[in-house]
């Protein structure tokens, strides 16, 4: 086994406990996960040494929340929202038809192109969800092709009811609870709803969660993106570990997430491009909830893989600090994927993302910034130097 010591950081942030953000530091990678951090004058020998010139590292972005397995686009979507035309669900159904027309080789190659801009960007861990299939086939493909590419894959059957299922919108469910089920559970790790008018409401989500959890698949939710309702409670209720949107909440669903420590799943991106009001970040970091950031790479409500440019978004319209943002971004990601190991900061062999502490995986990130600081106040500028996997170079 060879050590590799990255030295010369201007700034670290490690999340640690006790010093979240070290200056004039340096850390230790061996066998693929932080050895050590501290001071720079203070480094343990290494095998190798590199120098970072003085600039920040920070944890890998960990992008919990993206639809990365689809064909086409909607363009002109965006530009007649951009008009004034209301954003819908509705839209789904045009990547549906568009992906179930691609092939396996078209939709794994998109996706893989996809997944490599996130990295270029920073993103060093993935989910990806599957919901642009909508039949036993077309799902099980592309949770199969999103495995290639990822660990952490999420069966969406339930994004919206399909044209063909339109009259009988329980027949779909039933189908998604059974068959659809059984074909893409051996890929996936999460199972995920959109409860939300215009697909599914609470009564049919709990429906396909339980079937979910009794396939071994960990629950989410999409909830309240569009109107106030009852998903984000029914994912406090249920010990779900992240529930996304949670742009419209009343005092009750705040108070829920405060207490049962489910993520709140904030995704700026979507606000951006459908001209939604923007969820109100600082209301529940105040209220004592675990707020996470993801992109939610789609092709019709956030065409975006830049977790940067959402962290930015966080930030001049959410009412985040620039670190909270990060620690959304990095660590609160990992543990909205149960991802991040325990409160303590324990790792095991599947935790550790999101943070550089000792035993932690070391996915990091070096910007051409002396701070963290610089990704919020620098936006749109591609301030990502390097990326390590692992603690390899990509």
């Amino acid at each position: 086994m060879t050590s590799t010591l990255l030295t010369g950081i201007g700034e670290l942030t490690t999340w640690d406990a006790q010093q979240p953000v070290l200056t004039g530091a340096a850390l230790v990678v061996e066998s693929g996960r932080v050895a050590w951090t501290g001071l720079a004058a203070e480094a343990p020998a290494a095998d190798t040494a590199v120098d970072v010139g003085g600039r920040a590292v920070v944890p890998g972005f960990v992008d919990s929340h993206t639809h990365l397995v689809f064909a086409g686009d909607r363009a002109e979507e965006f530009a007649a929202r951009m008009k004034g035309e209301a954003y819908a669900a509705g839209g789904i159904r045009t990547t549906v038809a568009a992906t179930r027309g691609a092939s396996d080789e078209q939709l794994l190659a998109h996706t893989a192109a996809l997944v490599a801009e996130l990295a270029r960007q920073g993103t060093t861990t993935v989910e990806i969800k599957s919901g642009y299939g909508l039949t036993v086939h077309d799902e099980a493909r592309s949770l199969a092709i999103a495995r290639q590419l990822t660990e952490e894959t999420t069966f969406l059957g339930a994004h919206v009811v399909p044209a063909e299922y339109a009259d009988d919108p329980e027949a779909y469910v039933a189908l998604v609870t059974g068959p659809m089920l059984e074909a893409a559970a051996p890929y996936a790790r999460w199972i995920d709803v959109f409860c939300e008018d215009g697909a599914f409401d609470v009564d049919q989500a709990r429906t396909v969660l339980a079937a979910g959890a009794a396939h071994g698949l960990r629950g989410r939710l999409h909830a309240n993106q569009l109107t106030y309702g009852a998903g984000v409670r029914l994912a406090c209720e249920l010990g779900l570990a992240a529930v996304d949107h949670c742009t419209f909440l009343t005092d009750a669903d705040v108070g829920a997430l405060a207490d049962s420590g489910t993520v709140a799943t904030l995704l700026p991106g979507v606000e951006f491009s459908t001209r939604q009001p923007y969820p109100d970040a600082r209301r529940l970091l105040d209220a004592g909830v675990r707020v996470a950031l993801a992109s939610d790479c789609n092709p019709g409500s956030s065409y975006t893989s830049s977790m940067p440019f959402c962290l930015a978004l966080a930030v001049r319209e959410m009412g985040m600090t620039p670190t909270e943002a990060l620690r959304a971004a990095t660590e609160t990601g990992a543990h909205a994927l149960a991802r991040a190991g325990d409160r303590a900061g324990n790792t095991a062999s599947r935790g550790g993302l999101g943070r550089l502490t000792p035993g932690s995986r070391a996915d990091l990130v070096v910007l051409e910034a002396p701070s963290h600081l610089h990704l919020a106040y620098r936006p749109g500028v591609p301030l990502v130097r390097q990326v390590w996997q692992g603690g390899v170079p990509i």
